[in-house]
């Protein structure tokens, strides 16, 4: 007798041995009308914004699409109809997860511990939500509800720049700042 060459389902060993992908993805439905308001759904369900928030806007897709992808935790089809009646379709997949690791280096203990000296630079045109870059890129932060970024940065990681220069790039809307942080 000639075993099959396939396994069958309900086999000892489960056939997928990876992270949970639905079947059919989520399909999200952004409709852009032409004064830069938008409605959304997924599945055909609307999505609103939240109470007593303005209707969504243009400026609203990332932080929309990080929200939805956040809470699936799995990718989603997203479709966008523009007003002029352009058609654009992707897959967007979740952001990985951010997690601050420990310092791998033990710190000998001091009897005063040291306060670093931090400096501020504020940039402004920031899609609110969005991931700013701030170079040379030891870190990463959000941009407020307002489109604002502040990077908190100590002396030392600012003196290691010979121009002294630091720069937040938005990785949405493409907003450059740069400048040396007071």
């Amino acid at each position: 007798m000639t075993r099959p060459r396939y396994r069958r389902s309900g086999d000892d060993e489960p056939a997928h041995k990876g992270p949970e992908v639905p079947v059919v993805l989520p399909h999200v439905v952004m409709t852009v009308a032409a004064d830069g308001t938008m409605t959304v759904t997924i599945n055909g369900a609307p999505h609103e914004p939240p109470p007593f928030a303005p209707p969504w806007r243009r400026d609203a897709f990332a932080s929309i699409l990080d929200q939805l992808t956040g809470q699936r935790r799995s990718p989603v089809r997203v479709e966008v109809r523009e007003a002029d009646g352009s058609l654009f379709t992707d897959i967007v997949t979740p952001g990985r997860r951010r997690r601050l690791e420990p310092d791998p280096t033990p710190v000998p203990p001091s009897p005063t511990p040291r306060v670093p000296d931090l400096v501020v630079l504020h940039g402004e045109g920031f899609v609110a939500g969005e991931d700013v870059a701030v170079a040379v890129v030891i870190a990463h932060g959000d941009a407020a509800h307002d489109g604002t970024m502040r990077s908190l940065l100590t002396a030392d990681q600012v003196a290691a720049s010979p121009t002294r220069e630091v720069v937040l790039l938005g990785r949405v809307s493409g907003t450059v700042t740069v400048g040396h942080p007071e």
